[in-house]
């Protein structure tokens, strides 16, 4: 039974037991019974004064608390004129003021927080209470190639490539390098939150590939142009001792001439050899920026296969192309991109050696370029290296040819991809979309 129902319960019996003794004292004297009215009056008067005075603050507090109940912190109360409700609607309007304030403040840090793991250039994946994917922001959405919405719900191990054997090696607190398909270098941190009372992890990614390459650039360019200096002016002026050499021929005695010419003749192909073999490092230095101008894909892709022709017809290797029927033009140096493209084709040409197939296939949207190949693959130890500057599997390799694919692709801003699946089959993927300014 309610506080409510009990006073009046109380006040109803009350007079009413006082209203019987007023009618038993108007049998015995009027005047007592008159007095006997007047006092019941004034008790129901006081009865309604007090029954106001003790229950309107508990009015009170019961829209108070449906007020916090509904997490409505605008309501406020104002002052009735009596001292002790009007201290409880002070104390209860100072407290919903605060309230307010603390809920206005939260609201507006976590909007912060919001548009700065929005606008944030580091990836960011946030996991639920299983360690399962909730979210990710714009930025690990470029990273991984898919779309929050998509991943929401997955586990790391999900992840597509590499992306899932990496991310699942990243302990809490301390930071993990690792590199995908040879290129993209990242650094991964795992930390915590507490989120409810309970642990939750989160994981943020850092790009360090375009700082990276420009400290390999800067290292390696300073390494050419100092041996290309010394290269040429040693093999220049071997050059002038050779022709001044060859001068002499005639002067000697015939039984050795022949062996005097095939012994300067060695001297002048190796040093020409050298030059050569020096101008193919010093062209990775000297490469232009890119000139770039809209250019048809499939009239570049055609060019190419007629250009590769003899020698796939020599190695038995089947070339295909799919290619869509609307022309795609792309805005891009033709010239870097073709000698780009025809050192992915010879490269996959020599993985398959011979009696093979390689299969070439543009996408319109998003544009997207793929070689493949089902030669010998790339092995795994192999793979964390590629694109490393001359780095080369060949025994009389150089590793110009990757690194010349990898100057030009990524001064026209394309992203780019060098791998090989479970079924045997090696593909390189270009995205034919320069890269938004992050």
């Amino acid at each position: 039974m309610k506080l409510r129902t009990k006073f009046i319960i109380y006040a109803v019996f009350v007079h009413g037991l006082l209203a019987a003794m007023a009618y038993f004292l108007l049998q015995e004297n009027k005047l007592l019974f008159i007095g006997m009215e007047v006092l019941v009056l004034l008790s129901v008067v006081l009865t309604v004064n007090l029954y106001n005075a003790f229950f309107k603050p508990l009015n009170l507090i019961r829209a108070g608390i449906e007020s916090i109940r509904d997490k409505d912190f605008s309501t406020k109360f104002v002052q009735v004129g009596q001292p002790e409700l009007d201290e409880l609607v002070d104390v209860y309007n100072r407290m919903i003021e605060q309230l307010r304030q603390e809920r206005v403040a939260q609201a507006e840090k976590h909007f912060l927080l919001e548009k700065i793991i929005h606008a944030s250039p580091a990836g960011i994946i946030l996991l639920d209470f299983d360690n399962r994917i909730e979210s990710i922001n714009p930025a690990a959405e470029r990273f991984l190639y898919l779309s929050g919405q998509s991943l929401q719900g997955s586990e790391l191990a999900t992840l597509p490539n590499t992306w899932a054997r990496e991310l699942k090696q990243v302990q809490t607190g301390q930071p993990y390098t690792f590199r995908l398909n040879g290129i993209r270098t990242f650094r991964a941190h795992r930390a915590h939150f507490i989120d409810r009372g309970f642990q939750r992890a989160f994981i943020m990614l850092e790009e360090l590939t375009e700082a990276i390459i420009k400290n390999e650039r800067q290292a390696y360019e300073k390494v050419i142009r100092m041996m290309s200096h010394e290269v040429n002016n040693s093999t220049g002026a071997i050059n002038s001792i050779l022709d001044s050499v060859q001068y002499y021929t005639p002067q000697i005695d015939e039984a050795h001439r022949e062996d005097f010419t095939y012994a300067l003749q060695v001297a002048i192909d190796r040093n020409a050899n050298l030059s050569k073999f020096m101008a193919n490092f010093a062209d990775v230095v000297r490469l232009p920026a890119p000139s770039k101008k809209p250019v048809q894909v499939q009239a570049l892709l055609k060019r190419l296969e007629r250009l590769m022709q003899p020698q796939l017809e020599q190695r038995q290797i089947n070339l295909s192309m799919k290619l869509p029927t609307t022309p795609l033009f792309v805005p891009m140096d033709e010239q870097q991109l073709e000698q780009a493209l025809l050192n992915i084709l010879k490269n996959a040409m020599e993985a398959v050696k011979s009696d093979g197939d390689v299969w070439v296939e543009l996408q319109e949207q998003p544009p997207c370029l793929t070689i493949t190949d089902n030669g010998e693959g790339i092995p795994e130890h192999v793979r964390p290296m590629l694109f490393t500057p001359f780095f080369s599997t060949k025994e009389t390799g150089q590793g110009i040819g990757l690194t010349m694919i990898r100057e030009i692709l990524l001064s026209h801003g394309f992203q780019f991809s060098l791998e090989s699946n479970q079924d045997g089959l090696t593909s390189f993927r270009i995205r034919l979309a320069a890269e938004q300014t992050k």
